[in-house]
């Protein structure tokens, strides 16, 4: 009963790691009207996200420490809420401030997911990490493709504060399970241990999952408002972008039972490079076959994270590692991502086009797929110090 209440709760969970995110650049357009923002204010706007799941995430392995891994989802949760319903408030202190809560709530159930699975699932870790991708996708397109329908129903509101609903319900289904402690959090790093940032493979596993997620955030952000200046309809622009989450659904589900079953995972990190390149390269030279980049831009992104989440566990000796992997991987990643939407932002308002923005994310492919092929080697982080080495010498 126990554990089939945790998977429901998980499910919950990973249906609220998306929708918030997504949902708001198809009526960015909206936004600015309304507010009045400048182009530097859209660019941290479509930022914010990204770079509180970052700062945040280093947080949630203490978190879950200090509290429990299932009191510290359901505060996430909470914050979650609170951040939804306070970006519904007129005023742009109020739009910010909600969304800095949302991506602090997103950031700790984006961590703590790996190691709950690792935990209590540790052997079904491919399958149900891609039921925990499948459902992010599933209510990330169903944000993006309801955005501007809700928008249009009940106003820019009721687009952003629906989502709310959702979250609150996941809060509640985890708090009982917050109060049993036999379901504690993930144990604290023991004496002995090396820190993961001595790791190569670490570093490496934090770049792919970076690089990963600044593709998927940037393109999803701005492809929208590329595709309109090239005369696509603001409707249509924003369902390619709800067509980019929805062709990760299934990829979201079989690449992390794929990989798990495979002991080198390499060959799935060369696909996905190539893929980013022909369709960053297609955007740049035939941008009006937008359909087409958009099917392989679903198909791209909706392989990286997946298996980029995946490697989180298959790097890991023990549930407790894969809470460090986790924070480390997702808060250096973020912070990396973050820096995608607004730089390619940026660099549009300089040019007056984007071109130099597309040629940016080209480039940003190669660290991809270094640090890719690094991070899916096979082997496991060595988390503890040999007892012989002169410089980890044993613990007394």
């Amino acid at each position: 009963m126990k554990a089939a209440w945790a998977l429901v709760s998980l499910v919950l969970l990973t249906l609220n790691l998306r929708a918030a995110i997504t949902g708001v650049p198809p009526v960015l357009g909206e936004l600015q009207g309304v507010f009045g923002l400048s182009g530097v204010e859209l660019s941290v706007l479509t930022t914010l996200p990204e770079l509180c799941v970052g700062l945040f995430s280093a947080l949630a392995p203490a978190l879950a420490r200090r509290i429990g891994t299932e009191a510290g989802l359901t505060v996430a949760l909470l914050v979650l809420t609170t951040g939804l319903v306070l970006r519904a408030i007129p005023g742009k202190g109020a739009l910010f401030a909600g969304t800095v809560l949302a991506g602090a709530g997103i950031a700790t159930g984006n961590v703590l997911v790996p190691a709950v699975i690792k935990r209590v699932y540790p052997t079904r870790a491919g399958t149900l990490t891609g039921l925990a991708m499948m459902l992010m996708s599933v209510s990330g397109a169903a944000a993006a493709g309801l955005a501007v329908p809700l928008e249009q129903a009940g106003g820019w509101r009721l687009a952003l504060v629906v989502w709310a609903v959702p979250a609150l319900v996941a809060a509640l289904a985890w708090g009982p399970l917050a109060r049993r402690p036999a379901a504690g959090p993930p144990s604290a790093p023991e004496h002995g241990e090396l820190s993961l940032l001595r790791s190569p493979l670490a570093w490496s596993v934090m770049v792919f999952m970076g690089m990963a997620s600044l593709m998927f955030y940037t393109l999803t952000s701005w492809l929208p408002q590329i595709m309109r200046e090239h005369g696509v309809p603001a409707a249509t622009a924003g369902t390619m972008n709800s067509v980019i989450i929805v062709i990760g659904i299934p990829l979201g589900f079989v690449v992390p039972v794929v990989a798990a079953r495979m002991r080198d995972q390499r060959p799935l990190v060369l696909g996905v490079g190539a893929l980013m390149v022909i369709g960053l390269g297609g955007l740049l030279l035939a941008p009006r076959a937008g359909w087409v980049w958009t099917t392989i831009f679903g198909i791209a992104t909706g392989s990286a994270f997946p298996l980029a989440l995946t490697l989180l566990n298959l790097r890991s000796p023990d549930a407790a590692t894969t809470a460090r992997l986790s924070g480390m991987a997702q808060s250096g990643g973020y912070l990396l991502a973050a820096s995608g939407p607004l730089t390619f932002g940026l660099l549009h308002t300089l040019t007056g086009g984007w071109h130099a923005s597309i040629w940016l994310l080209l480039l940003l492919v190669v660290p991809e797929l270094v640090c890719g092929l690094v991070a899916a080697r096979p082997g496991v982080l060595q988390v503890h110090r040999a007892a012989k080495d002169p410089m980890y010498p044993a613990p007394t």
